[in-house]
């Protein structure tokens, strides 16, 4: 009797003792080459279940398959020499490509011409390489799930006289194949693969330096930090030693108030290097040392403006005279206490306390600006709309800043100047405006509602006060009323900028407000008699109104001098009104 099986050596489907077959199958139409004497008819005998079938993989690892020749299809297979026993053992990972032609070529085709059934033919739906037609007719019925290398999941479906080892194989993550025992049972199946096998994980002794190394190099880290936090304190606490036997040794030089001094009241030691500075201020006096004075650029009621060095750069040198020197220490306390670093706000350096010519002198180190004040801008240059309208936005913009009142961890009080004039403004080298001079300046904040006016017993600039300053109606205890008379004082500086703006070809000479019924140096009942009793405000030239960005200008002006404090309008009013007059300027113009 001639049988057929999967051998463990060889592969194929064995003709006779001595060829494989080879060539494609038959169609379900074609004849069928009968077989060796067959076995009794009846029911079929039982399945015998190999003894290392399920879950084997080492059978299918070792078998071997030949590509049938191409033929016509519906030809009879026929045998060729063999080419002799196969190797016994092979490697484990077959190609997976010839391993679903093999399949396909021995379980899903419609019926094997080799093999009669044992019993009556199931009919089983066929889908795959090797189908004819939506079914065919076998003695069980398949169903193969096949992953493929570097492609997605094949499934295949047919029937199958031989072989039935094949159904006891166990899934694994590359085949899966079941079987069935009745007519269009593999229809609806639905297979599944094992999961891919997960990477092994490396041994622990390959990890030890992967885990050793960042814990080494964190405790390295934290061990140089403490050792150097450990030093600071070191040099500290000797620099504190060293501090209090200099305190103590009686080579130091004592000084007395002399004159008109009043830095002993606010200095609480009595040891000094002879500047009157005082031991608290030791450390800020390094930085008058390295300054060096170059040309004097400005000079005022409280003191003189200096050109500087400093470390190579530019910086200006604010000299108070000690008679000033409330006014000194209040604009460093607003600049040390407070976060005032903004465009339009004069940057702040330093401070310091010197001694020269065998006088006491108080400087307040900032930016250099080399276009000077507002003031001396408007007197020798003339403005174009654009530019008129540039400086009057950033003005607005370092007003608006000192007023509101930021809240946070680290947040500002607000701030109200008390002295805006055209000289303390000054014009930056891009030509915007920053504010300058807060000896004067009023602190106020919401959380705890205190007003720190400080102790300076100076006085505003008459020329620019508001009317409720002049006749004394004025609220000191309210923090708004001081925000109004800053806002008096805006609009005078606006007059001023306008002034000098060129609309249809006609500019004025610079002149301060007020210029036409006051003095040059007019005394306070002057003021009073104008702004108060009289109640004048400095004339707008017509040609403004001509122009339609300007006399939008013109009229907020006239709303920050209204009699009625409370009526004038806000810094950040007058910032965005300035701001969208200053946006028409930039739009593009329409071409028709």
């Amino acid at each position: 009797m001639r049988r057929e099986w999967w051998g463990r050596g060889q592969a194929g489907r064995r003709c006779n003792k001595k060829h494989f077959c080879s060539g494609p199958f038959p169609s379900p139409g074609g004849s069928r080459q009968p077989a060796a004497p067959s076995a009794p008819s009846g029911p079929p005998a039982p399945r015998p279940r190999p003894p290392a079938a399920r879950g084997s993989r080492g059978r299918r690892s070792r078998t071997r398959t030949r590509t049938p020749a191409p033929a016509a299809r519906g030809h009879r297979s026929r045998c060729t020499p063999s080419p002799g026993p196969l190797p016994r053992t092979m490697s484990l990972d077959l190609p997976r490509r010839c391993l679903l032609m093999l399949l396909v070529a021995l379980n899903l085709t419609q019926g094997d011409p080799v093999r009669a059934s044992r019993g009556p033919l199931l009919t089983c739906t066929c889908k795959g390489p090797g189908c004819q037609g939506p079914t065919c007719r076998g003695t069980w019925c398949t169903v193969v799930l096949v992953r493929e290398e570097g492609r997605h999941l094949q499934e295949h479906r047919g029937c199958g006289n031989m072989h039935p080892e094949l159904c006891w194989a166990r899934a694994t993550d590359v085949l899966n194949h079941y079987c069935c025992y009745s007519s269009l049972c593999n229809h609806n199946v639905s297979l599944e693969l094992e999961a891919l096998p997960t990477p092994e994980q490396p041994p622990v002794e390959s990890q030890l330096p992967l885990i050793l190394g960042p814990a080494l190099g964190f405790l390295v880290l934290v061990v140089s930090c403490a050792l150097g936090l450990w030093h600071i304190r070191r040099l500290q606490k000797k620099h504190q030693h060293l501090h209090s036997e200099l305190g103590d040794s009686r080579l130091i030089l004592k000084a007395s108030e002399q004159g008109d001094s009043m830095l002993g009241d606010f200095l609480d030691s009595d040891c000094t290097t002879g500047s009157g500075s005082g031991l608290p201020f030791l450390v800020q006096r390094t930085v008058a040392r390295q300054v060096a004075l170059v040309e004097c650029v400005g000079k005022g009621r409280y003191g003189e403006v200096w050109r500087g060095l400093w470390h190579g750069e530019s910086v200006a040198v604010k000299i108070f005279s000690s008679r000033d020197e409330q006014s000194w220490f209040r604009e460093t306390e607003i600049y040390n206490t407070v976060l005032l670093r903004h465009d339009n706000i004069l940057g702040f350096i330093a401070s310091d306390m010197t001694s020269r010519n065998s006088s006491t002198q108080l400087w307040l180190i900032t930016h250099y600006h080399e276009h000077g004040s507002l003031y001396d801008f408007l007197q020798r240059q003339t403005l174009e709309p654009r530019l008129a309208l540039r400086l009057a936005v950033s003005a607005a913009c370092g007003l608006a800043h000192l007023h509101v009142e930021i809240f946070g961890t680290q947040g500002k009080p607000a701030i109200a100047h008390r002295d805006l004039k055209s000289r303390n403004v000054l014009v930056k080298s891009n030509l915007q405006c920053c504010i300058a001079d807060l000896g004067l300046a009023v602190m106020h904040s919401q959380g705890s509602d205190y007003l720190d006016i400080g102790n300076n017993p100076r006085v505003g600039t008459k020329r620019y006060m508001a009317p409720e300053v002049l006749d004394e109606q004025i609220r000191t205890d309210c923090f708004e009323s001081y925000k109004w008379t800053d806002i008096w004082a805006f609009g005078l500086v606006l007059w001023e900028i306008t002034r000098r703006t060129i609309v249809n070809g006609i500019v004025e000479d610079y002149k301060p407000p007020f210029y036409d019924v006051v003095p040059n140096d007019p005394s306070f009942e002057d003021m009073k008699k104008v702004v108060c009793v009289d109640q004048q405000t400095p004339t707008i030239h017509n040609r403004l109104a001509a122009d339609p960005v300007l006399s939008g200008v013109v009229q907020m002006i006239r709303e920050c001098w209204y009699p009625n404090p409370s009526a004038r309008l806000t810094a950040l009013r007058i910032k965005k009104t300035l701001q969208k007059l200053s946006n028409s300027f930039e739009k593009p113009k329409v071409i028709d």
